[in-house]
């Protein structure tokens, strides 16, 4: 989506300035309170903050400290979390064609060929917005145009959530993933625009060393998924916890229990149509990335939107970590998540 597309679709457009560089656009707030934190270098241009128990950079401080001020969260509201490379692109596709196709799959067989989607001209980043990320940087947004159910996305942790999704009867999707592919995904997807990146086969030590420590964006890792996962055993209504494994081996049976999770199960004749399957193959990962709008486009964030596509495939990993990195991230989430009973 061009910026000019952005406006007009009544979504802001994110500046540049809004980098981690760029004091400037930050409130004074923001800086007075960046000041005072726990601070780590992340790259060569690049630092985290901790705040309010876990890493975050500059842009999304500020985004947070907005969204924590002003979001109102509707009982209807679908809020839609992960870590950063954990299926986030794929989970806001499901949903994104779910809740907008469902109506009209039953009447179209070839919704595809027959009728335009929105997934087919843009982006799913531009259709399910971040909320700090996005939304919020630039103070308290107009969210009017909004249809309901409003379906938004987030990577924060759930204690620096806005109270009002906590209180409210809203629907949190969490979505996690194993973090040895989280680790690898996130390597590649930093690597095309990091100005240090250098061609390897195995994951940077330096970023792999922060990862064991927990410094890395929306960091602590375990901490993250345990903060998610034990909320869902107390509020089930409420939080659902999925993992990508799952979405992987058994999408079928992942679609229909979030659509019964979310009230929109489907009906005898959706399922006799093949709905569920019309959905799993317009959002399939080759059909997706290979589109027009995620080849060549670019998200309303500037990013450009083949970078969310890479392989997604499960245990990857293992092709770009050494033996012992691998031992070490396994003890760590034995360590971290195991005495929970919440194992990959």
């Amino acid at each position: 989506m061009s910026q000019e597309q952005s406006k007009a679709s009544g979504l802001p457009v994110v500046p540049p300035k809004f980098w981690d560089g760029d004091d400037e656009a930050l409130s004074q707030e923001c800086r007075d309170l960046i000041a005072t934190l726990p601070a780590e270098p992340y790259s060569k241009i690049h630092h985290l903050y901790q705040f309010q128990s876990f890493w975050h950079n500059k842009r999304v401080i500020q985004g947070v400290l907005n969204l924590q001020k002003h979001f109102q969260a509707h009982d209807s509201d679908i809020i839609l979390v992960t870590m950063p490379k954990s299926g986030t692109t794929w989970l806001k596709l499901s949903l994104t064609l779910y809740l907008i196709a469902k109506p009209i799959i039953p009447l179209n067989p070839d919704p595809i060929v027959t009728a335009p989607h929105p997934l087919l001209t843009t982006n799913s980043h531009d259709l399910v917005p971040f909320l700090e990320l996005h939304l919020y940087l630039e103070n308290n947004p107009d969210l009017s145009s909004f249809l309901s159910p409003r379906l938004f996305a987030t990577h924060l942790p759930y204690f620096p959530l806005p109270e009002s999704i906590k209180s409210s009867r809203c629907k949190i999707v969490y979505l996690c993933r194993n973090p040895k592919d989280v680790l690898v995904s996130y390597w590649h997807f930093t690597s095309e625009f990091r100005p240090d990146s250098h061609v390897s086969n195995v994951v940077d030590a330096d970023l792999f060393e922060k990862f064991c420590q927990g410094k890395n964006p929306y960091g602590p890792f375990w901490d993250q998924i345990l903060g998610y996962y034990q909320e869902s055993l107390k509020r089930p209504e409420k939080i659902m916890f999925l993992r990508f494994e799952e979405l992987k081996s058994e999408p079928v049976r992942v679609l229909k229990e979030l659509a019964e999770f979310l009230g929109f199960g489907f009906s005898k004749e959706e399922e006799n149509g093949d709905a569920v399957g019309d959905i799993l193959r317009l959002c399939s990962f080759g059909n997706l990335s290979n589109l027009e709008v995620n080849k060549s486009g670019k998200s309303s964030t500037g990013m450009t939107c083949k970078n969310y596509f890479r392989r997604g495939e499960v245990g990857d990993s293992k092709n770009f970590l050494t033996p012992d990195m691998i031992k070490r991230l396994d003890d760590i989430t034995e360590e971290k998540l195991g005495i929970h009973g919440l194992k990959f």
